[in-house]
């Protein structure tokens, strides 16, 4: 009896202790089992289990076998399963490197040589292959500065603030009021090259087209350069001053030579109207012919709101100005604290400006003016003690909607920026405000012609680094994962907004263990045994020792089609 009692104690030992001795389902990020849904519930299994895993795409195994087995030990999985993300170094832009053109693992570093004039971000010498994938972008770029001083806007100005604009920079300039571009905007761009600005930016004189009265022009041009001459002819039944119905304008340096005036069966006017504290400024006449003017001044200590002039239009006299008395004057100018006014005498009238200045070491916030309305000053502004660097108001982005600005920015400070319809954001789509100048400013870009990123597609990816937007005429290169066999077109193309074909990767034949045990087959060749091949590839097996050929010996050498064949059977 007491020999029976100690088996049994050593039987449930045995067996307690045998529990431990078992694999959980492992976790392999961006990993899977092969066959992971039928095993799935089988887990935990017992040591000396075998099973194969893969990675997903741009994702490999340690083995860099696309099946990799791992074996249930007591210390746990052998090896442990993991999948290290693949980096593809493409050829490097204005530098070199050794790696150019090869697959590197998760982890590896590369060194990258750029040429004179170009650097890394951040003038690093080497990028690293990370999960996310390379750490920067393998790509130096321009180290080279264009200067704002080295090219001269005639009758315009910059509109951005910055100095320096480095390699591929665009900066906008803006004409003064009557003059365009030579392709008749009020904006253009130009932008920094390898070998400086890309062209000299113009502003040449224009006139915008006129609006007539009982007249049409012969022209669908809607802006005319210096000496352009634009021919308009009167509405039947009228004519012009000279008595012609038709006749033409020149566009000069203070814009149209004259406005024609087309009359019709129109009636003269009579003496015009007395304007009360105020008088005619020329002698009068019995009779004014239509459209005549004349002017008003108004008397001393009035002031005039309204037009001074009036027109006869017809028989009948435009709308006639006023004549006010102006309003409170201001004594005194308020004390800006940690500041000071340009010296100035009161008390100051009506609509006077004085202009504020802050001390050495103070920053002012706010108008450096005040005006007095009414016996009011204005808000005054305030000198801050810390020496702040502020943005001034932002540039107006082309093809963006109008913003509302103000006159400082604080630092940090951002503005977003929308995009005008049929158009959108090839890069930032805000404006920041860094040590007083704007930083990442974006572009609009017509919508309609751009393309997005390629479109994916199955086991397979492009080989650049993807981006936000391509512009027309973009070509972009695709590759399979491995053994798997790329149908199709090897590159898409950007085209009215729309990706040429894409591509197709075909799937791989898996050559199973369990499948040829079963067969009692083996392959022929099996140093090194590859467990998969590509489609079109043709797979040879043979029968295991002590088996013979059950189906016909022409089945022993299959032929792989699209991750589909037939496995041969021996006895």
């Amino acid at each position: 009896m007491l020999l029976l009692t100690h088996v049994l104690l050593i039987l449930w030992i045995s067996t307690v202790g045998g529990q431990g001795r078992h694999c959980d389902f492992p976790k392999i990020n961006h990993g899977i089992l092969y066959n992971e849904k039928k095993y799935k519930a089988s887990f935990p299994v017992s040591l000396g289990k075998v099973f194969y895993y893969s990675c997903e795409y741009n994702f490999m195994s340690p083995s860099k076998h696309f099946w990799t087995p791992i074996t249930c030990t007591e210390g746990g999985w052998s090896p442990t399963p993991k999948c290290l993300r693949v980096c593809f170094f493409p050829f490097v832009e204005n530098g070199q490197s050794a790696s150019s053109g090869q697959t590197h693992l998760e982890g590896a570093t590369v060194q990258i040589t750029c040429n004179k004039g170009y650097s890394l971000p951040d003038n690093k010498g080497s990028i690293t292959c990370a999960e996310g994938g390379w750490s920067s972008p393998p790509e130096c770029i321009s180290t080279k500065k264009c200067l704002k001083t080295d090219i001269v806007v005639a009758n315009g100005f910059f509109s951005e603030s910055e100095y320096a604009y480095p390699v591929n920079k665009e900066t906008q300039y803006k004409c003064k009021p009557g003059y365009t571009t030579a392709d008749g905007k009020t904006s253009g761009t130009v932008q920094c090259l390898q070998g400086g600005w890309s062209s000299q930016p113009t502003c040449i004189k224009s006139c915008d087209r006129p609006v007539l009265v009982n007249a049409r022009v012969k022209s669908d041009v809607t802006w005319f350069q210096l000496n352009d001459r634009l021919n308009y002819e009167c509405h039947a039944g009228y004519e012009n001053q000279d008595g012609r119905t038709t006749d033409s304008i020149v566009c000069g340096e203070d814009g149209w030579s004259h406005l024609p005036t087309c009359r019709g069966q129109v009636r003269s006017c009579g003496q015009p109207p007395q304007l009360p504290n105020g008088k005619l400024k020329h002698v009068k006449q019995e009779k004014y012919e239509h459209s005549e003017m004349v002017e008003y001044d108004c008397s001393p200590n009035f002031v005039m709101k309204g037009p001074k002039k009036i027109q006869c239009m017809d028989g009948e006299w435009t709308t006639l100005p006023t004549c006010v008395e102006p309003g409170k004057a201001c004594r005194f100018m308020p004390q800006l604290e940690n500041g000071y006014s340009q010296p100035s005498v009161p008390p100051y009238r009506h609509g006077v400006s004085v202009v504020l200045s802050c001390r050495n070491a103070y920053t002012m916030i706010g108008n450096t003016t005040v005006t007095c309305i009414d016996g009011i000053w204005t808000e005054l502004p305030k000198c801050v003690g810390k020496k702040i660097q502020l943005c001034p108001p932002p540039p107006q982005i082309p093809n963006a909607q109008n913003m509302l600005t103000t006159v400082n920015y604080q630092e940090g400070e951002k503005v977003t920026v929308l995009c005008k319809e049929n158009y959108a954001f090839l890069e930032a789509k805000e404006l920041v405000c860094k040590s007083g100048q704007w930083q990442s400013l974006p572009r609009c870009v017509e919508s309609a012609q751009y393309c997005g990123p390629p479109p994916p597609i199955e086991d397979g990816d492009i080989t650049s680094f993807p981006l936000s937007a391509y512009s027309p005429g973009s070509v972009v290169q695709y590759r399979c994962q491995s053994f798997y066999e790329l149908r199709g077109n090897l590159t898409v193309t950007c085209r009215n907004g729309q990706w040429s074909e894409p591509p197709t990767c075909i799937d791989a034949c898996i050559i199973s263990e369990d499948r040829m045990n079963k067969n009692n087959i083996q392959l022929k060749r099996r140093n090194p045994p590859n467990r998969y091949a590509k489609t079109g590839d043709f797979i040879e097996f043979e029968c295991k020792s002590s088996h013979k050929e059950r189906t016909p010996i022409q089945s022993f050498r299959v032929l792989c089609q699209e991750g589909k064949f037939e496995y041969p059977t021996c006895e």
